[in-house]
């Protein structure tokens, strides 16, 4: 094989013992589970609303987030699921940085075993603060260390087409979001949920396994190539290919950032509060698709926008809040957002 080996990477057993859930902690996201699965499957009412930084960085201002996301959780948690994104690993189209579990010091090499605590530690206090999250399944072998903490999982655009993403997807004892792939399609995207909801047998961990099937996977609708896939014919065609493939709990998410925000072929983020409400006005007179759309996706962090990593200026990063990947909504944008989102629900 074409590598060098660089250091053995600690097993999940020491990852989780350096920092455990409390027994609370593990009930609670026992309980958002459920009520995401419910959502889903049409015995809850509420939208479920994923939501938070491009890239969980730094550890710091992803907190201080939680806290702003969780009081605000309070005023609108009879409406809205509020999940966070506290996503640790980015793909990339070609080549970046892949997120602060490979690398937590954008200045510096990559050094996966220390992102692994360095990620683990900030999650577990996240989730100890009461707060459901979310993370893209992007390296599935490193699963071991996050899973029992994650209340949803996302597949990527670039991986639902991907047998083993469909496979890991099939196994995980959570709700997962499988995205329509980078070309758009939606009969691909929702391929990808009848195969996370069969049976695969495969090995895993040296043994010979059968996953059971995920009857909670759903489809994440996030455009593609340059072109939104959140109107109301796209969502008639979601649900076509739903019912012709006899798709266990239908559902649909709308990410409303990615290609689905794009102005004049670039990403807007201001435009995606005008893309849910779009989708809302869409659903309102048609009952099929008002039941498909489970809820929203989004990107938010304390400040508004992005910026570039300068790696030869690191004093000149922002480290309060500010995504170094995709540009986000700020604080003010989201909490208004989130408040007007349940209060049209009320209405």
């Amino acid at each position: 094989m074409n590598f060098n080996i660089r250091k053995k990477i600690p097993d999940g057993d020491k990852i989780i013992k350096a920092y455990p859930l409390s027994d609370t902690a593990r009930e609670k996201i026992l309980r958002d589970r459920q009520e995401i699965n419910d959502i889903i499957s049409g015995k809850d009412n509420r939208l479920i609303v994923i939501v938070g930084p491009c890239s969980a960085w730094p550890s710091e201002a992803v907190l201080e987030y939680a806290k702003k996301l969780l009081a605000l959780n309070e005023k609108v948690k009879d409406k809205l699921k509020i999940v966070m994104r506290v996503y640790i690993q980015k793909p990339r189209t070609t080549k970046g940085w892949t997120g602060p579990v490979n690398q937590p010091d954008p200045y510096l090499p990559a050094d996966i075993a220390q992102g692994i605590f360095y990620t683990r530690k900030m999650m577990v206090d996240v989730v100890e603060m009461g707060l459901p999250i979310a993370d893209e399944a992007l390296f599935t072998h490193n699963a071991s260390a996050f899973q029992e903490l994650l209340s949803w999982v996302a597949i990527g655009a670039r991986s639902t087409e991907d047998q083993e993403h469909r496979i890991f997807a099939s196994a995980v004892d959570c709700a997962v979001g499988m995205k329509n792939p980078t070309s758009g399609s939606i009969e691909i995207g929702v391929n990808s949920i009848v195969a996370a909801q069969h049976q695969h047998v495969v090995i895993f961990d040296g043994y010979e396994v059968e996953t059971m099937g995920n009857p909670y996977a759903h489809l994440v609708l996030r455009g593609g190539a340059g072109t939104p896939n959140y109107s109301a014919n796209h969502l008639e065609e979601v649900f076509t290919h739903m019912q012709k493939h006899g798709v266990t709990n239908p559902a649909v998410i709308v990410d409303i950032s990615h290609d689905n925000s794009l102005v004049d072929g670039k990403k807007d983020h201001r435009r995606q509060i005008s893309v849910a409400e779009e989708v809302l006005e869409n659903i309102k007179n048609h009952q099929e698709t008002k039941n498909l759309v489970k809820g929203f996706m989004l990107e938010s962090f304390l400040k508004e926008g992005s910026q570039k990593v300068d790696v030869n200026n690191p004093e000149s990063l922002d480290r309060s809040g500010l995504s170094i990947t995709d540009a986000c909504l700020g604080w003010e944008q989201t909490e208004k957002f989130l408040l007007d989102l349940a209060n049209k629900i009320t209405q």
